[in-house]
């Protein structure tokens, strides 16, 4: 895989992650599941992998649409299970996504609480939990919290996005 980067989001539940970035174009897959880093995060959090073509979209990008697409200035009391993280493979990466999220930061009328933390372990979600929303899209869940997210992406995001699966949104 040529060209391919990785990045870990956290922030909200991971079937909402998963569908936000598995909708956008330069995306080359999205693992679900339970990610954990160091320190006091050093506990399983709902998270995603994101594999992408850094040619097609970059890692500003994915940042950005993280950040617009949970609750990233609500220090909210489900953190635990819902870590607002930036999980990143290299020291560099790490530098990088810190700059983005900062230059975001003026966008925001609160404070941006997400965190960049250096991805350690990764626990991938049961299969029948996988895909989420493509497998489930009428059901109340999907239409309830992930639709409002993908819609957003449609408004503001419609460049990075794939949207013939979305047409039931329009």
């Amino acid at each position: 895989m040529k060209n391919n980067s990785k990045i870990g989001f956290g922030g909200g539940c991971h079937w909402c992650t998963e569908a936000v970035f598995q909708h956008l174009k330069g995306v080359l897959k999205v693992e679900q599941g339970w990610i954990a880093s160091t320190g006091e995060e050093h506990t399983f959090s709902e998270a995603v992998i994101v594999y992408f073509d850094p040619e097609l979209i970059d890692l500003k990008t994915l940042i950005e649409i993280h950040l617009y697409t949970h609750k990233s200035t609500s220090n909210h009391s489900f953190r635990k299970k819902y870590r607002s993280a930036v999980y990143t493979f290299s020291n560099e990466q790490a530098l990088i996504a810190k700059q983005h999220i900062l230059s975001f930061q003026p966008d925001f009328n609160y404070e941006v609480i997400t965190n960049v933390l250096p991805f350690v372990e990764f626990k991938i979600s049961p299969e029948e939990f996988r895909n989420y929303y493509k497998n489930n899209p009428a059901k109340p869940f999907c239409k309830t919290y992930i639709n409002p997210k993908l819609k957003l992406l449609l408004n503001k995001f419609s460049k990075h996005i794939c949207k013939e699966n979305l047409d039931h949104l329009q």
